[in-house]
C-alpha cells in the first residue's frame, strides 16, 4: 500500500483529538457517528481523505480508541486496512486485529470499535454506498438480490483474492493522488470503485457467496451493462428511453426486457431509482435546499419526486433533511 496516500488532501492535522473526530464525520458525509473509547488525549491527529457520490476514502493516523457508529438511514459498507502498527478491532462479538496483512470489512448498521495499539497506527477507511454493492451483485448473479450482503469480517490481504482487493484499493487512491483531471472525473472513480466491489464481492465471504459460487454464467450481457454506463453518465440530463436503447446499441422492447429480466425493474425505473439514492445522499451530506438537489439530478416534478422518494425510502425528503 502507498507509504503517503491522499497527501494532497488533509482535512484536518491537529494535535485535538476532537478535531479528529469532527474530521471523520464530516469525511464520510454524516454516515457515521464517532465517540472516544476512553479519556481524550493530545497527540498528533491527522485526517486526509476524498469523498463522492458513491464513496469516500480516508486515512488516518492517530492513536485515539474510538467507537464509529452509521447514522439513520446512510446503508454504508466499510473497509479498513492498515498501513503501520496494529489496531485491535470488533463488530458485535467478533474481534480482528487490522494490520497490513488482514484487513476488516463492516457491514451496514454494523458498529465499529478501533483501539490503535500504539502511537504513529495508521490505516486506510473506504466507505462504499449499499446501493452500490446491491447492483454489483445483481451484475454478478444476473438477478436482483433478495436480502442484503452481510460479509465476514476479517478480510486476509495475504492470499490472492485479498492481495487483489488491496490492489485495486491502492490504485484508485493512486489516481486520486496523480493530480491528473482525467482521474478526478466521476465516471472513471465510479469504475474503479465498481471493480473494487466486484472484486470485494467475490474474495470475501458473504451471505450470497453460495449463490455467486453457483452462477455458472457470466455478468450481464454487455449491452445491458453499456446501457448502466449510460444513465450513470448522464444521470443529470433529461433521459429518455430510446436514448438508453441507443446506447445499448438494440431496440428499445430488447433493452427493456433485459432490464427487467436482470434488474427486475424497467430502464426508466432504474433511472428513477438511481436518482433518487444520489439524492438521498446530497441530502444527507450536503446544507443544499431540496428542490436545488432534486434538480441537480434531473428531476423536473418536485410533487411527483416527493412521492415517489417516500415510496422508496419511507419517510418524505424533508424529514431525511431534518436529521442532517
Amino acid at each position: 500500500m502507498l507509504s503517503s496516500p491522499l497527501r494532497d488532501f488533509v482535512i484536518t492535522k491537529s494535535g485535538n483529538p476532537v478535531n479528529l473526530l469532527h474530521s471523520a464525520a464530516r469525511l464520510f458525509g454524516g454516515a457515521v457517528t464517532t465517540s472516544p473509547l476512553g479519556p481524550l488525549s493530545d497527540g498528533e491527529h491527522e485526517v486526509r481523505g476524498v469523498a463522492a457520490a458513491d464513496f469516500a476514502v480516508g486515512y488516518f493516523a492517530s492513536s485515539l480508541a474510538v467507537r464509529v457508529g452509521t447514522a439513520p438511514g446512510r446503508d454504508s459498507y466499510f473497509v479498513n486496512l492498515g498501513l503501520a502498527g496494529e489496531i485491535s478491532a470488533s463488530r458485535g462479538g467478533r474481534q480482528v486485529v487490522l494490520s497490513r496483512a488482514r484487513a476488516g470489512v463492516f457491514n451496514p448498521g454494523d458498529a465499529q470499535e478501533l483501539r490503535p495499539n500504539r502511537p504513529g497506527t495508521r490505516f486506510l477507511g473506504l466507505r462504499i454506498d449499499a446501493g452500490l454493492v446491491r447492483r454489483e451483485l445483481a451484475a454478478l448473479t444476473g438477478r436482483p438480490t433478495g436480502s442484503a450482503v452481510r460479509f465476514d469480517l476479517p478480510l486476509d490481504l495475504s492470499e490472492p483474492r485479498g492481495r487483489a482487493v488491496k490492489l485495486l484499493i491502492g490504485s484508485l487512491i493512486e489516481q486520486l493522488d496523480s493530480g491528473d483531471p482525467l482521474f478526478q472525473r466521476e465516471e472513471l472513480q465510479r469504475s474503479q470503485l465498481r471493480c473494487i466491489v466486484t472484486a470485494l464481492l467475490l474474495a470475501q465471504s458473504h451471505t450470497h457467496t453460495a449463490t455467486l459460487r453457483g452462477v455458472p454464467g457470466t455478468p450481464h450481457p454487455r449491452a445491458l451493462r453499456a446501457a448502466v454506463a449510460f444513465v450513470e453518465a448522464n444521470l443529470p440530463e433529461p433521459i429518455s428511453l430510446g436514448q438508453i436503447a441507443d446506447a445499448a446499441g438494440c431496440s428499445a422492447r430488447t433493452i427493456s426486457s433485459a432490464f427487467r429480466e436482470k434488474l427486475g425493474t424497467s430502464p426508466m425505473g432504474y433511472v428513477r431509482n438511481l436518482r433518487l439514492d444520489r439524492i438521498r445522499h446530497d441530502i444527507l451530506s450536503t446544507d443544499d435546499r431540496i428542490g436545488e438537489i432534486a434538480y441537480r439530478w434531473g428531476i423536473t416534478h418536485l410533487g411527483r419526486f416527493a412521492d415517489e422518494y417516500r415510496s422508496r425510502f419511507g419517510e418524505l425528503p424533508s424529514t431525511t433533511a431534518a436529521r442532517r
